[in-house]
């Protein structure tokens, strides 16, 4: 099992439309195989930052979603909000 965190800033005063996009994109990766969890938190007193907490059963299963069809399609939506490219990092249990 792996976890994957995604760190993103929004362009300032578009944060209701990230957050639509957002809640579009993590409802479509709930379809993805291996898919287990996740979650959106937004940084305190920070309104433009988000980190999304993403579970997945193992790599391969995030590789194929994050390389998928179906996330490029919701990424188009979330991709032009953002003041920089998204950082992605990836935890395993030690």
């Amino acid at each position: 099992m792996i976890k994957v965190l995604i760190r993103r800033r929004i362009m300032p005063g578009l944060e209701e439309e990230y957050d639509q996009a957002a809640r579009s994109a993590m409802r479509a990766s709930i379809n993805a195989s291996g898919f287990i969890a996740g979650e959106s938190l937004c940084e305190r007193h920070h309104p433009d930052r988000r980190l999304l907490i993403t579970q997945w059963r193992d790599l391969a299963a995030w590789k194929t979603w994050q390389q998928g069809p179906e996330r490029e399609r919701v990424m188009q939506h979330v991709l032009p909000l953002l003041v920089e490219d998204e950082e992605i990092n990836l935890y395993e249990h030690c």
